[in-house]
């Protein structure tokens, strides 16, 4: 029999609020869900509906319901089946927009080059900040499970875990369910111990699992993608004579070119206060953080795609640089990568 929709809502109801409370869950409670607008009477005969049907259990007589495994496995398809579309979906997404950033990086740095007639860099957007977003898991073998995350920016990372003893499909539904109430939409810093030991409470024998998972979790979003980075007018460099020296152009355009030197770079720009993140940043001569640059002068700024997704954007050049039209060149870059995305996001 396939559910109404107003029996779905009822049973999402009761298995929302007992992992929330760990109790019995009465028509009283159910009926303040304001989504639901509907008498505690209506409500009962719901819910007498959904024990008949097996999907809610009354532990005793005068107490209130409690899901049964076939309401969990009712709810956690539901919730996988939406989630699942959802990955499939920003994963198609994800690849599109790549590799639209990608095009669209390189011409900044092709455009900065040209205009100030000095060398100039680009980082690949990094995402900071991560939330959980949604995470699945999928029984592999008996003693195996694959661990799929969703964090923000639409970034999914896969982990395959293999437990010490066999785990109950059903076990691996009530995983999911636990996992996504307790850390959906967290960031690391709230995932605290206080919160670890609630839902190790809920998952009783499966401790060491939860431990595992929420290691993997947590390398997830410490985990720093490979930074790219998009460089251009690296030949512009050698028109200034204090460049030309055999040994240090060589070794500038190596570093130019090679491109894993500038990740210091890209690393310190990064790690800046947030409240200096807009502000441009001038590196002369020894203050740079790249020793082939010790006779140039770098200027970096952060940009920003969204909230929580930035990059850099830096012009090198010899000291004697025009630094006004630098800085000039930077932040009208900035405004019209700002302008871009977010002209894109409201689909113009």
């Amino acid at each position: 029999m396939e559910l109404s929709e107003r029996k779905v809502k009822i049973l999402n109801a009761i298995i929302q609020t007992y992992l929330n409370t760990g109790e019995p869950v009465g028509s009283r409670t159910i009926s303040k869900f304001t989504d639901l607008n509907l008498s505690s009477a209506t409500i009962r005969n719901e819910m007498a509906d959904l024990e008949e049907l097996g999907y809610i259990i009354q532990p005793h007589t005068s107490a209130g319901r409690i899901p049964s495994d076939k309401g969990y496995r009712f709810y956690v398809d539901n919730m996988m089946r939406e989630k699942i579309a959802e990955v499939d979906e920003m994963k198609e997404i994800v690849i599109q927009k790549a590799d639209k950033v990608d095009q669209l990086l390189k011409q900044v740095a092709r455009l900065l080059a040209t205009n100030t007639n000095y060398a100039s860099l680009i980082s690949s957007p990094q995402y900071k900040r991560n939330k959980l977003r949604f995470i699945q898991l999928s029984q592999i073998e008996p003693q195996q499970l694959l661990v799929v995350m969703m964090l923000d920016g639409n970034v999914i990372k896969n982990k395959l875990l293999r437990t010490e003893k066999e785990i109950d499909p059903e076990d691996v539904v009530k995983l999911n369910l636990l996992l996504n109430t307790f850390l959906q939409g967290l960031t690391l810093q709230q995932i605290n111990m206080e919160l670890i030991g609630q839902l190790k409470h809920q998952a009783v024998e499966h401790n060491s699992v939860i431990n595992e998972i929420i290691d993997a979790i947590v390398a997830a979003i410490q985990e720093e993608d490979d930074v790219e980075i998009y460089t251009s007018g690296t030949t512009n460099l050698l028109k200034y004579p204090e460049l030309c020296d055999t040994r240090n152009a060589s070794q500038l355009i190596y570093a130019l070119e090679e491109k894993k030197a500038l990740e210091d770079i890209v690393t310190e720009e990064m790690e800046r206060d947030d409240k200096d993140k807009h502000a441009i940043q001038v590196y002369i001569g020894a203050e740079s953080p790249v020793n082939a640059m010790k006779d140039c002068s770098i200027v970096t700024a952060t940009y920003e795609l969204e909230e929580g997704v930035q990059g850099t954007i830096g012009i090198i050049g010899p000291k004697r640089m025009d630094y006004k039209k630098v800085v000039g060149n930077l932040q009208t870059m900035m405004n019209q990568l700002d302008t871009i995305f977010k002209k894109d996001e409201r689909g113009d």
